[in-house]
């Protein structure tokens, strides 16, 4: 019999999820409580038991310590271990013999979303060591097939609309707040919506245009851009933002990648549209003497311009999971949970344009394999299907006296 726990929830996605899960671990007689840090929070609770915290971020420390002394917190609940908010409690938990349980986007997409105990991304506990992921995913099934689900954009926006709706009466109700994101909401949305607009127009000749460069024969290779505001490039990557990675990897690509090669750059789907990447892109082509060699999209199909591409250069995209999955030689030019030995390239970047070392099919499928099992959830975070699959799932995890990566290793 599980062990009745105390959860505390801290800040979850803009969504109805966090409503699910408690609602799964209310039936299995764990206790559960909530902070909320502004309007928002409070907006998609419906689970019982908040306590507010209005004060200034500098209080959370101390905040955080008497709840978890007076209630009895044995495990918390937090969306990405990178916001201001969550820092302290990460930092802190452990103290007070608190585990910690993080949800993060998929590291596999579509069906699946992230749970790890302590950390995600470049704070996961998985090891970096190749010969690990080998041995253990021999001894691990195959991964099974997900549970499909359909998850409209649209959802997702209008949860995201509602969730900063709320946080209008953030000066009166929770003076304290300040937000993570870089991005006030309203600009955000003046953004998507001016973008998505141009997108429906331009899909088909980006589409067309990417046929073209699959179809031709020429060699290329592939830079997908990341968000500006992800928590991936500002907190664990080198880069401030990703006019320095274009301009990083062009330079690059201009004094070593072949003479005959293409660098073909695509935009995020979700990029907000705030930046002038085409712009960007033109200004170092010519700089660095590459106008005719670097072709920029942005929209289109990536896994059509993945298949014909010579190589893959991200930060630490999930993309790049994407490209060794298809064979493609990868480099990172950061630390990403799969940049090991044997799946990407390890040498700097320059060295890399020659070399083009293909990876280790064996050993990504270890990886995978690995990865799956250790950290992935089916299910997800936006749509009614896709909560209720992560909730059920996940409160297994949630609940286990050993993780799954910790029982591995």
């Amino acid at each position: 019999m599980v062990a009745k726990r105390r959860f505390l929830f801290l800040q979850g996605p803009c969504t109805p999820f966090y409503a699910r899960l408690v609602d799964r671990l209310h039936a299995d007689g764990h206790a559960v409580c909530k902070i909320h840090f502004n309007a928002g929070d409070a907006v998609y609770w419906s689970g019982g038991d908040s306590i507010a915290f209005r004060d200034a971020p500098d209080h959370l420390k101390d905040f955080l310590d008497r709840i978890y002394r007076d209630l009895g917190i044995t495990d918390q609940i937090l969306f990405g271990d990178q916001r201001p908010v969550h820092r302290p409690a990460v930092a802190h938990g452990e103290v007070f013999g608190v585990r910690t349980h993080v949800f993060e986007e998929g590291y596999f997409r579509p069906y699946w979303v992230t749970l790890e105990r302590e950390g995600v991304n470049g704070h996961s506990l998985l090891p970096r060591d190749p010969d690990w992921f080998r041995v253990t995913g021999e001894r691990l099934p195959a991964a099974p097939e997900p549970a499909p689900f359909h998850a409209p954009f649209r959802v997702r926006a209008l949860h995201d609309v509602a969730y900063h709706l709320a946080g209008l009466a953030n000066p009166l109700l929770f003076p304290g707040y300040r937000t993570h994101a870089p991005i006030i909401a309203p600009v955000e949305y003046a953004g998507y919506l001016k973008r998505f607009s141009w997108l429906k127009m331009i899909r088909r000749r980006e589409f067309s245009r990417m046929q073209s460069l699959a179809a031709s024969g020429r060699p290329y290779f592939v830079l997908p851009l990341q968000l500006n505001t992800d928590a991936q490039i500002r907190d664990h990557s080198r880069f401030e933002h990703m006019e320095e990675v274009i301009d990083y990897v062009l330079e690059s690509f201009s004094r070593h990648g072949p003479n005959d090669a293409v660098m073909a750059i695509k935009n995020h789907p979700l990029d907000m549209g705030l930046s002038d990447f085409a712009g960007e892109i033109r200004k170092c082509a010519r700089r660095y003497g590459l106008t005719g060699r670097v072709e920029y999209f942005e929209d289109g199909d990536l896994a059509l311009l993945l298949r014909q591409a010579k190589g893959v250069v991200t930060v630490n995209s999930t993309v790049g999971m994407l490209a060794l999955e298809m064979g493609i030689p990868t480099v990172t030019l950061s630390d990403p949970i799969y940049n090991l030995p044997g799946l990407t390239f390890q040498g700097s970047l320059d060295g890399f344009w020659p070399a083009c070392d293909q990876p280790d099919r064996a050993l990504f499928e270890a990886f995978r394999k690995v990865v799956m099992h250790a950290t992935q959830v089916n299910g997800g975070f936006y749509c009614r299907r896709g909560m209720a699959l992560a909730a059920e799932n996940a409160s297994r995890v949630l609940t286990a006296d050993v993780s799954p990566l910790e029982a591995l290793l």
